[in-house]
């Protein structure tokens, strides 16, 4: 991208859902030190640790008693950077904040996460995932939005078992709501694509861990349980692979798709696009708890179980698409990348 493209691109206002979670609070950041004009989204809803979720958003300089409900509020820290607390379900006062700060392009990494939650929980699943996200399409269809990048998952392969997963792989047998409201998402997105001539991008993420993380991923249960002696759950009996990628490798592949103005796929008709967003390795269980260990100058004591429903036992991503057309370059080690957390880990949780 030329220094004028970007120029041209930095006066823009992109919309970050899930601004509060780990991907997205990491992605508004990366936005508003590159210049980017950022409205972030979250509902903060108590999934998981909500003072985790306020301190991301304190990083960010938002500060916890200015937070209500629909009610912008400024960064103390970024000029450029707004937040609001709201529910994507809301179809009365999203469309008001897409008029009102004139929104260009959106980055939709809210929903509801987690596949075992999903087993439990499936309602809060299709409200988030399916509703909110059918709102945000609507939004972008009458706010004429230049380009909606969106978070899909690696769980929409299920019991695929073809190896390294690609994006022309079929993909219709989910085995986790979770992963079924995730396929849905796509194809919702290719339909607005095709009847509204809206670029979109989906990206599947693969095992995304690092600093902030979310207290629901294996990364942070392990650390925590070898921290406090106590045993950690190893599924499958240890016989499980994952394709871990380091946060900053995912952003810096999300951020490239944000500033790569997507004219050359208007003029090609190619407005739909899904890609996977991974370290393109796969690692196994045991291995990458024994870093963590190394680390930690710490042995774990394992409890050795029978697979999760809805689980799989591997994942790897081709991502040669997206090197190809985004210059993608995932380049953590599992060595860097688990060293980088357990020291936040540790400072975080003093």
């Amino acid at each position: 991208m030329t220094n004028q493209q970007l120029h041209k691109l930095k006066g823009k206002t992109v919309l970050v859902t899930g601004a509060a979670g780990f991907i997205g609070y990491h992605v508004s950041k990366h936005l508003l030190e590159k210049g980017f004009e950022v409205v972030g989204l979250d509902n903060i809803n108590d999934y998981y640790d909500v003072d985790l979720k306020l301190a991301r958003l304190r990083e960010l300089g938002i500060a916890k008693n200015s937070i209500s409900l629909n009610e912008l509020c400024k960064s103390e820290i970024y000029n450029s950077f707004t937040f609001v607390k709201m529910n994507l379900e809301n179809r009365t006062e999203l469309p008001k904040l897409f008029k009102s700060k004139k929104i260009d392009i959106v980055c939709n990494l809210a929903a509801q996460a987690g596949v075992r939650y999903s087993i439990e929980n499936p309602e809060s699943y299709i409200d988030s995932n399916v509703v909110g996200f059918l709102n945000i399409l609507e939004c972008c269809r009458n706010f004429k939005i230049k380009h909606l990048i969106y978070a899909s998952s690696s769980s929409v392969y299920g019991l695929n078992k073809k190896i390294p997963f690609s994006t022309q792989d079929n993909v219709d047998h989910p085995i986790s709501i979770y992963a079924a409201t995730k396929k849905s998402n796509e194809l919702m997105a290719h339909t607005y694509s095709h009847l509204f001539k809206i670029p979109t991008t989906g990206l599947r993420f693969f095992t995304v861990y690092g600093p902030w993380g979310r207290p629901d991923m294996a990364m942070f249960l392990f650390t925590d349980a070898i921290i406090k002696d106590k045993p950690i759950k190893v599924f499958n009996h240890g016989n499980m692979e994952r394709d871990f990628t380091y946060i900053d490798d995912i952003v810096e592949g999300i951020v490239r798709i944000i500033e790569k103005q997507p004219d050359e796929r208007i003029k090609n008709n190619e407005l739909y696009k899904l890609y996977n967003i991974g370290n393109n390795n796969s690692v196994k269980l045991l291995d990458f708890i024994k870093e963590i260990e190394v680390n930690l100058g710490k042995k774990s004591k394992k409890d050795m179980l029978s697979m999760q429903p809805g689980d799989v036992e591997r994942t790897w991503a081709d991502v040669d698409e997206l090197i190809k057309d985004y210059n993608y370059q995932p380049n953590t080690s599992i060595k860097s990348g688990v060293k980088s957390f357990i020291v936040w880990f540790k400072e975080y949780y003093k």
